[in-house]
């Protein structure tokens, strides 16, 4: 990559990171389409891998008083256990009409929770590990698992750093799971190491603007915040499946 690709490429990352951040649910749904254009797709598969440990890392520092230890057990250990799964499957199925299927869901869903802005569910043992199996199983087999578990967490209507920081660290056990899976299946190659600094300074500077952000917010409009971005992720995901099975 010459250094004027370089230069977009973090530029594109680094709103990707401000955008994750303040939509609460990380950067991996907006990097993937963005890393995409600049990387094959396995090549995607594992760079996103290290960019989003870098990413849930700075969270945990930056959000650390707002992590919800029953939420992240509930949603973390499932979300571990399938993401893989998913990966270990990643190198076997063709994943576009999946993503079909998600960018419909993840559309129905936030159209619902944004008409029925009441409506809260109830954080229990089965709602906490259903949404985190499926989004743990997403995320190992597309690379991105990140709307479906903000789906979940936005049902659940926490406290934005609350929501932050709980999804940052079942992310980063997630994407440690998945690695060793990517790893294993040669999607990490030595000669995208480099783009590593890179993301280091993306993924703590977006993630610094990103809480400045999220700070000026009211939390009775945070909820609607994420749930919009969701929309936004699941119509350019369906609009992107529709031109792959073109």
């Amino acid at each position: 990559m010459d250094i004027q690709l370089l230069v977009i490429f973090f530029l594109l990352t680094l709103l990707a990171e401000i955008v994750g951040t303040v939509g609460g649910f990380g950067s991996s749904v907006f990097f993937v389409p963005i890393a995409s254009y600049f990387l094959d797709f396995h090549s995607v598969l594992g760079i996103t891998v290290l960019f989003h440990i870098l990413s849930n890392l700075s969270k945990i520092v930056l959000f650390r008083e707002g992590i919800d230890k029953r939420t992240l057990l509930l949603v973390g250990i499932p979300s571990v256990i399938l993401v893989i799964v998913g990966a270990w499957f990643s190198a076997e199925i063709d994943s576009s009409f999946l993503q079909f299927l998600l960018a419909c869901f993840l559309i129905i869903l936030s159209l619902f929770f944004l008409i029925r802005k009441k409506f809260v569910v109830n954080p229990t043992v089965f709602n906490g590990v259903t949404g985190g199996a499926l989004s743990g199983f997403i995320a190992g087999l597309v690379g991105t698992g990140g709307a479906l578990r903000g789906i979940t967490l936005a049902a659940f209507n926490l406290e934005k750093h609350v929501f932050i920081a709980t999804s940052a660290m079942i992310d980063l056990f997630v994407d440690a799971a998945r690695s060793v899976v990517y790893i294993g299946n040669g999607f990490v190659h030595k000669h995208d190491l480099y783009l590593i600094p890179v993301l280091l300074i993306a993924a703590f500077t977006g993630t610094w603007l990103g809480k400045k952000i999220v700070m000026r917010i009211p939390q009775e409009n945070f909820r609607t915040i994420v749930l919009v971005s969701i929309l936004v992720i699941g119509i350019l995901s369906l609009f992107q499946s529709h031109f792959v099975n073109v």
